[in-house]
């Protein structure tokens, strides 16, 4: 098993759908200026399952590389119906570890995200308690 499409896929799936979009307003108005068919897969390939699937037999198109190289030798087997059945098997294996790896990146982005705030409210009342005391060692010796 080889996870390279997998991480394509998924590096891939997060730039489109979880950072362009915050990333000022030009992205937001190129997706609002795409033909409708195209507006209509963006929107409807923002599941990781479906994207995944797309994204991995694209991919397998530009590389030449299968998640699970097994796959590959049912051409042999069955000639091009089984290029068909093992790229669409390998893809569907890609879309489901795109999907749990999407959802992992979300589990642990929660509790990074509040780790890093209660984190920096600490070093702030910290720092407010390191100036309050200075202050109040500046008064006292006067």
């Amino acid at each position: 098993m080889t996870f390279s499409l997998v991480l394509i896929g998924l590096s891939v799936h997060v730039l489109l759908w979880e950072k362009l979009p915050d990333w000022g307003t030009w992205f937001k108005t190129l997706v609002a200026r795409l033909p409708a068919p195209l507006a209509y897969l963006y929107t409807a390939w923002h599941c990781p399952y479906c994207f995944g699937f797309w994204i991995a037999l694209l991919l397998q198109q530009l590389t030449g590389i299968y998640t699970l190289p097994e796959l590959s030798s049912l051409t042999a087997t069955f000639g091009a119906t089984g290029t068909v059945l093992s790229m669409s098997l390998d893809a569907l294996a890609t879309a489901l570890l795109i999907m749990v790896g999407s959802l992992a990146l979300k589990a642990l982005a929660l509790p990074a995200i509040k780790g890093h705030e209660l984190t920096m409210a600490f070093k702030a009342g910290l720092s407010e308690t390191q100036a309050k005391s200075s202050q109040e060692h500046t008064h006292d010796n006067a």
